[in-house]
Protein backbone atom coordinates (compact mmCIF):
# COMPACT_ATOMS: atom_id res chain seq x y z
CA UNK A 1 0.00 0.00 0.00
CA UNK A 2 1.25 3.44 -1.04
CA UNK A 3 1.81 6.13 1.59
CA UNK A 4 1.84 10.07 1.13
CA UNK A 5 3.55 10.92 4.38
CA UNK A 6 7.20 10.16 4.15
CA UNK A 7 10.14 12.06 6.02
CA UNK A 8 12.86 13.65 4.70
CA UNK A 9 14.73 11.08 7.38
CA UNK A 10 13.30 8.00 6.42
CA UNK A 11 14.27 8.58 2.87
CA UNK A 12 17.81 9.64 3.79
CA UNK A 13 17.88 6.68 5.98
CA UNK A 14 16.69 3.88 2.85
CA UNK A 15 19.77 5.56 1.16
CA UNK A 16 21.76 4.94 3.56
CA UNK A 17 21.13 0.81 4.27
CA UNK A 18 23.47 -1.67 2.74
CA UNK A 19 23.75 -1.99 -0.40
CA UNK A 20 22.28 -5.33 -0.71
CA UNK A 21 19.67 -5.34 2.09
CA UNK A 22 18.14 -2.10 0.18
CA UNK A 23 18.11 -4.61 -3.17
CA UNK A 24 16.52 -6.93 -0.69
CA UNK A 25 13.78 -4.79 0.30
CA UNK A 26 13.14 -3.07 -3.15
CA UNK A 27 12.26 -6.42 -4.59
CA UNK A 28 10.40 -7.63 -1.79
CA UNK A 29 8.08 -4.54 -2.24
CA UNK A 30 8.68 -5.30 -6.27
CA UNK A 31 7.23 -9.23 -5.97
CA UNK A 32 4.42 -7.48 -3.72
CA UNK A 33 2.89 -5.19 -6.27
CA UNK A 34 3.69 -6.86 -10.09
CA UNK A 35 4.78 -9.73 -11.84
CA UNK A 36 8.93 -9.65 -11.60
CA UNK A 37 9.76 -10.44 -14.52
CA UNK A 38 7.34 -8.00 -16.85
CA UNK A 39 8.86 -4.90 -17.98
CA UNK A 40 6.35 -2.01 -19.35
CA UNK A 41 8.00 -1.74 -22.73
CA UNK A 42 7.33 2.62 -23.79
CA UNK A 43 8.45 4.75 -27.43
CA UNK A 44 9.24 7.95 -27.48
CA UNK A 45 8.83 10.30 -30.45
CA UNK A 46 10.57 13.84 -30.36
CA UNK A 47 6.72 15.66 -32.49
CA UNK A 48 8.89 19.20 -32.32
CA UNK A 49 12.79 19.34 -31.58
CA UNK A 50 14.79 22.06 -30.30
CA UNK A 51 14.38 25.80 -30.30
CA UNK A 52 12.96 25.64 -26.51
CA UNK A 53 12.87 29.21 -24.61
CA UNK A 54 13.76 27.71 -21.06
CA UNK A 55 17.26 27.25 -20.08
CA UNK A 56 17.27 23.58 -18.62
CA UNK A 57 21.80 23.44 -18.13
CA UNK A 58 20.73 19.92 -19.38
CA UNK A 59 18.97 20.07 -22.29
CA UNK A 60 20.51 20.09 -25.74
CA UNK A 61 16.95 21.78 -26.78
CA UNK A 62 17.37 24.86 -25.30
CA UNK A 63 17.54 27.67 -27.86
CA UNK A 64 19.80 29.31 -25.40
CA UNK A 65 22.98 26.58 -25.75
CA UNK A 66 25.10 25.69 -29.16
CA UNK A 67 25.04 22.20 -29.20
CA UNK A 68 24.51 21.33 -33.19
CA UNK A 69 21.00 20.34 -32.62
CA UNK A 70 19.11 20.63 -35.78
CA UNK A 71 15.70 22.55 -34.85
CA UNK A 72 12.92 20.52 -36.01
CA UNK A 73 8.96 21.87 -36.71
CA UNK A 74 5.75 19.96 -35.22
CA UNK A 75 5.93 17.04 -37.17
CA UNK A 76 3.22 16.53 -39.73
CA UNK A 77 0.58 13.47 -38.58
CA UNK A 78 1.59 10.84 -41.30
CA UNK A 79 4.89 10.83 -40.09
CA UNK A 80 3.74 10.39 -36.12
CA UNK A 81 1.40 7.70 -36.98
CA UNK A 82 4.40 5.72 -39.47
CA UNK A 83 6.52 5.78 -36.03
CA UNK A 84 3.66 4.86 -33.92
CA UNK A 85 3.01 1.84 -36.12
CA UNK A 86 6.38 0.94 -36.10
CA UNK A 87 6.58 1.51 -32.11
CA UNK A 88 3.60 -0.99 -31.85
CA UNK A 89 4.89 -3.46 -34.33
CA UNK A 90 8.57 -3.70 -32.16
CA UNK A 91 6.40 -4.21 -28.95
CA UNK A 92 5.36 -0.84 -27.33
CA UNK A 93 2.20 -0.49 -25.13
CA UNK A 94 2.38 2.92 -25.13
CA UNK A 95 3.71 5.69 -27.42
CA UNK A 96 4.91 9.10 -26.16
CA UNK A 97 5.14 12.18 -27.60
CA UNK A 98 7.35 15.00 -26.99
CA UNK A 99 7.82 19.15 -27.91
CA UNK A 100 10.45 21.63 -26.87
CA UNK A 101 7.72 24.01 -25.65
CA UNK A 102 7.77 25.95 -22.99
CA UNK A 103 3.96 25.49 -22.54
CA UNK A 104 1.91 24.60 -26.30
CA UNK A 105 0.40 27.47 -28.13
CA UNK A 106 -3.58 27.70 -28.24
CA UNK A 107 -3.09 27.36 -32.33
CA UNK A 108 -1.64 24.31 -31.70
CA UNK A 109 -3.81 22.69 -29.34
CA UNK A 110 -6.43 21.52 -32.20
CA UNK A 111 -3.95 19.20 -33.88
CA UNK A 112 -2.37 17.64 -30.70
CA UNK A 113 -5.62 16.78 -30.00
CA UNK A 114 -6.19 14.89 -33.47
CA UNK A 115 -3.05 13.39 -32.67
CA UNK A 116 -3.82 11.92 -29.55
CA UNK A 117 -6.85 10.60 -31.23
CA UNK A 118 -5.48 9.25 -34.34
CA UNK A 119 -2.46 6.82 -32.25
CA UNK A 120 -4.97 5.86 -29.45
CA UNK A 121 -7.28 4.51 -32.50
CA UNK A 122 -4.18 2.10 -33.24
CA UNK A 123 -4.48 0.45 -30.03
CA UNK A 124 -1.66 2.31 -28.16
CA UNK A 125 -1.70 4.48 -25.02
CA UNK A 126 -0.59 7.47 -25.46
CA UNK A 127 1.48 10.31 -23.40
CA UNK A 128 2.51 13.91 -23.95
CA UNK A 129 5.22 15.33 -22.60
CA UNK A 130 4.95 19.32 -24.15
CA UNK A 131 6.11 21.82 -20.96
CA UNK A 132 3.11 23.25 -18.52
CA UNK A 133 -0.36 22.69 -19.09
CA UNK A 134 -2.87 25.17 -18.01
CA UNK A 135 -5.89 23.53 -16.76
CA UNK A 136 -8.22 24.42 -19.67
CA UNK A 137 -5.49 22.39 -21.77
CA UNK A 138 -5.39 19.75 -19.61
CA UNK A 139 -8.94 18.70 -20.06
CA UNK A 140 -8.67 18.98 -23.70
CA UNK A 141 -5.98 16.45 -24.04
CA UNK A 142 -8.25 14.64 -21.24
CA UNK A 143 -10.99 14.71 -23.41
CA UNK A 144 -9.26 13.80 -26.36
CA UNK A 145 -7.82 10.57 -24.89
CA UNK A 146 -4.73 11.31 -23.56
CA UNK A 147 -3.82 8.50 -20.89
CA UNK A 148 -0.39 10.00 -19.23
CA UNK A 149 1.31 13.17 -19.27
CA UNK A 150 4.72 13.12 -18.59
CA UNK A 151 6.05 16.11 -16.27
CA UNK A 152 9.30 15.82 -14.31
CA UNK A 153 9.87 17.27 -11.29
CA UNK A 154 13.90 16.91 -12.32
CA UNK A 155 15.55 17.08 -8.86
CA UNK A 156 15.17 18.44 -5.24
CA UNK A 157 13.26 21.56 -4.92
CA UNK A 158 16.76 22.68 -2.59
CA UNK A 159 18.89 21.87 -6.13
CA UNK A 160 16.61 23.11 -9.00
CA UNK A 161 17.26 26.67 -8.91
CA UNK A 162 20.84 25.90 -9.90
CA UNK A 163 19.77 23.70 -12.57
CA UNK A 164 16.51 25.90 -14.08
CA UNK A 165 15.34 29.71 -13.72
CA UNK A 166 12.88 30.16 -16.13
CA UNK A 167 9.85 28.10 -14.32
CA UNK A 168 9.65 27.61 -10.74
CA UNK A 169 9.08 24.18 -9.16
CA UNK A 170 5.92 25.40 -8.14
CA UNK A 171 4.82 25.68 -11.21
CA UNK A 172 5.94 22.24 -12.20
CA UNK A 173 3.84 21.19 -9.16
CA UNK A 174 0.63 23.08 -10.85
CA UNK A 175 0.93 21.35 -14.13
CA UNK A 176 0.88 18.15 -11.94
CA UNK A 177 -2.54 19.17 -10.44
CA UNK A 178 -4.11 20.28 -13.41
CA UNK A 179 -2.97 16.97 -15.00
CA UNK A 180 -4.44 14.99 -12.43
CA UNK A 181 -7.46 17.15 -12.11
CA UNK A 182 -8.67 16.62 -15.61
CA UNK A 183 -8.29 12.93 -15.05
CA UNK A 184 -4.93 11.45 -16.49
CA UNK A 185 -2.00 9.58 -15.30
CA UNK A 186 0.77 11.60 -14.25
CA UNK A 187 4.46 10.50 -15.71
CA UNK A 188 7.17 12.65 -13.35
CA UNK A 189 10.15 11.39 -12.22
CA UNK A 190 13.68 13.36 -12.43
CA UNK A 191 18.00 13.07 -13.57
CA UNK A 192 20.56 12.15 -11.03
CA UNK A 193 24.29 12.80 -12.17
CA UNK A 194 23.76 16.58 -12.09
CA UNK A 195 25.55 17.44 -9.59
CA UNK A 196 23.46 17.14 -6.50
CA UNK A 197 23.75 15.67 -3.02
CA UNK A 198 22.51 12.19 -1.96
CA UNK A 199 20.35 14.72 0.19
CA UNK A 200 18.77 16.07 -3.21
CA UNK A 201 18.29 12.55 -4.23
CA UNK A 202 16.62 12.25 -1.50
CA UNK A 203 14.46 15.35 -2.04
CA UNK A 204 13.52 14.17 -5.53
CA UNK A 205 11.87 11.56 -4.31
CA UNK A 206 10.02 12.68 -1.75
CA UNK A 207 8.52 15.64 -3.46
CA UNK A 208 7.30 12.79 -5.93
CA UNK A 209 6.17 9.68 -3.29
CA UNK A 210 4.34 12.67 -1.08
CA UNK A 211 2.14 13.81 -4.12
CA UNK A 212 -1.26 13.78 -3.07
CA UNK A 213 -1.61 10.91 -5.56
CA UNK A 214 1.69 8.95 -6.50
CA UNK A 215 2.47 9.31 -10.05
CA UNK A 216 1.39 5.79 -11.94
CA UNK A 217 4.63 6.40 -13.68
CA UNK A 218 8.37 7.27 -12.29
CA UNK A 219 11.21 8.02 -15.05
CA UNK A 220 14.47 7.88 -13.38
CA UNK A 221 17.10 9.37 -15.87
CA UNK A 222 20.69 9.39 -15.62
CA UNK A 223 22.39 12.42 -17.12
CA UNK A 224 23.56 12.36 -20.47
CA UNK A 225 26.07 14.78 -20.85
CA UNK A 226 25.95 16.77 -24.45
CA UNK A 227 28.83 19.20 -25.37
CA UNK A 228 27.52 22.65 -25.76
CA UNK A 229 25.66 22.10 -22.26
CA UNK A 230 26.22 23.90 -18.92
CA UNK A 231 26.94 19.66 -18.05
CA UNK A 232 28.46 18.84 -20.60
CA UNK A 233 31.85 18.53 -18.29
CA UNK A 234 29.62 17.11 -14.91
CA UNK A 235 31.45 13.82 -12.98
CA UNK A 236 29.95 10.82 -13.45
CA UNK A 237 27.87 9.16 -10.86
CA UNK A 238 28.81 6.16 -9.22
CA UNK A 239 26.87 3.48 -10.78
CA UNK A 240 25.86 1.72 -7.32
CA UNK A 241 24.40 5.56 -6.15
CA UNK A 242 21.80 5.16 -9.67
CA UNK A 243 20.95 1.64 -8.72
CA UNK A 244 20.21 3.10 -5.50
CA UNK A 245 18.06 5.68 -6.50
CA UNK A 246 16.11 3.12 -8.56
CA UNK A 247 15.51 0.90 -5.10
CA UNK A 248 14.41 3.80 -2.99
CA UNK A 249 11.79 5.18 -5.68
CA UNK A 250 10.52 1.60 -5.72
CA UNK A 251 10.00 1.09 -1.95
CA UNK A 252 8.66 4.85 -1.59
CA UNK A 253 5.83 4.44 -4.77
CA UNK A 254 5.17 0.96 -5.00
CA UNK A 255 2.33 0.65 -7.00
CA UNK A 256 4.32 2.88 -9.34
CA UNK A 257 5.95 2.00 -13.04
CA UNK A 258 9.80 2.92 -11.91
CA UNK A 259 10.93 3.35 -15.65
CA UNK A 260 14.81 2.89 -16.21
CA UNK A 261 14.61 5.82 -18.70
CA UNK A 262 17.69 8.42 -19.91
CA UNK A 263 21.45 7.18 -20.15
CA UNK A 264 20.73 3.49 -20.22
CA UNK A 265 22.75 3.14 -23.62
CA UNK A 266 25.85 3.96 -21.12
CA UNK A 267 24.95 1.25 -18.81
CA UNK A 268 25.90 -2.45 -19.58
CA UNK A 269 23.62 -5.43 -19.64
CA UNK A 270 24.47 -6.76 -15.54
CA UNK A 271 23.94 -2.68 -14.74
CA UNK A 272 20.60 -2.73 -16.16
CA UNK A 273 19.57 -6.29 -14.29
CA UNK A 274 20.45 -4.83 -11.30
CA UNK A 275 18.41 -1.35 -11.86
CA UNK A 276 15.36 -4.27 -12.93
CA UNK A 277 16.14 -6.39 -9.72
CA UNK A 278 16.15 -2.61 -7.71
CA UNK A 279 12.43 -2.56 -8.65
CA UNK A 280 12.89 -0.78 -12.22
CA UNK A 281 10.07 -2.60 -14.67
CA UNK A 282 9.57 0.01 -17.56
CA UNK A 283 11.79 1.40 -20.62
CA UNK A 284 11.96 3.79 -23.12
CA UNK A 285 12.65 1.40 -26.13
CA UNK A 286 14.38 2.47 -29.94
CA UNK A 287 17.19 4.01 -30.66
CA UNK A 288 16.77 7.52 -29.51
CA UNK A 289 15.14 8.90 -26.84
CA UNK A 290 14.63 12.70 -27.87
CA UNK A 291 17.54 13.97 -28.80
CA UNK A 292 19.83 11.58 -26.64
CA UNK A 293 20.78 7.57 -28.08
CA UNK A 294 19.05 4.42 -26.51
CA UNK A 295 19.49 1.27 -26.78
CA UNK A 296 17.92 -0.24 -30.19
CA UNK A 297 15.39 -2.67 -30.22
CA UNK A 298 17.59 -5.43 -30.99
CA UNK A 299 19.60 -4.97 -28.06
CA UNK A 300 16.55 -4.59 -25.75
CA UNK A 301 14.99 -8.08 -27.09
CA UNK A 302 18.39 -10.06 -26.83
CA UNK A 303 18.25 -8.33 -23.07
CA UNK A 304 14.62 -9.47 -22.22
CA UNK A 305 15.62 -13.30 -23.76
CA UNK A 306 18.91 -13.44 -21.81
CA UNK A 307 16.97 -12.59 -18.22
CA UNK A 308 13.45 -14.13 -19.06
CA UNK A 309 11.46 -10.99 -19.00
CA UNK A 310 8.50 -10.06 -21.32
CA UNK A 311 6.78 -6.98 -22.26
CA UNK A 312 3.86 -6.41 -20.73
CA UNK A 313 0.56 -5.50 -22.25
CA UNK A 314 2.32 -5.83 -25.55
CA UNK A 315 0.85 -5.84 -28.98
CA UNK A 316 3.63 -8.16 -30.38
CA UNK A 317 6.04 -9.73 -27.85
CA UNK A 318 9.71 -9.60 -29.11
CA UNK A 319 10.19 -12.75 -26.98
CA UNK A 320 7.77 -14.72 -28.99
CA UNK A 321 9.26 -13.64 -32.01
CA UNK A 322 12.34 -15.62 -33.87
CA UNK A 323 15.64 -13.90 -34.51
CA UNK A 324 15.48 -14.21 -38.31
CA UNK A 325 11.99 -12.41 -37.90
CA UNK A 326 13.49 -9.93 -35.77
CA UNK A 327 16.04 -9.05 -38.41
CA UNK A 328 13.63 -8.86 -40.80
CA UNK A 329 11.26 -6.46 -39.16
CA UNK A 330 14.33 -4.30 -38.62
CA UNK A 331 16.06 -4.45 -42.17
CA UNK A 332 12.39 -3.39 -43.25
CA UNK A 333 12.65 -0.04 -41.71
CA UNK A 334 14.68 1.95 -43.97
CA UNK A 335 13.84 5.14 -42.91
CA UNK A 336 16.15 6.82 -40.03
CA UNK A 337 14.04 6.90 -37.20
CA UNK A 338 13.37 9.59 -34.96
CA UNK A 339 12.53 7.92 -31.35
CA UNK A 340 14.27 10.26 -29.02
CA UNK A 341 14.22 11.07 -25.09
CA UNK A 342 14.05 12.77 -21.76
CA UNK A 343 11.07 11.65 -19.72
Amino acid sequence: MSRQNWTREQVLALFERPFFDLLFEAQQVHRANFDPNEVQVSTLLSIKTGACPEDCKYCPQSARYSTGLEVERLMEMEKVLERAKEAKANGSSRFCMGAAWRNPKERDMPYLVQMVQEVKSLGLETCMTLGMLSDAQADRLAGAGLDYYNHNLDTSPEFYGDIITTRTYADRLNTLENVRNAGMKVCSGGIVGLGESPEDRAGLLLALANLPRQPESVPINMLVKVKGTPMENQEDLDDFDFIRTIAVARILMPQSHVRLSAGREKMNDQMQAMCFMAGANSIFYGCKLLTTPNPDENSDMQLFKRLGVRPSGASQKPDEMTEIELHEQLAAQNEPKQLYYEA
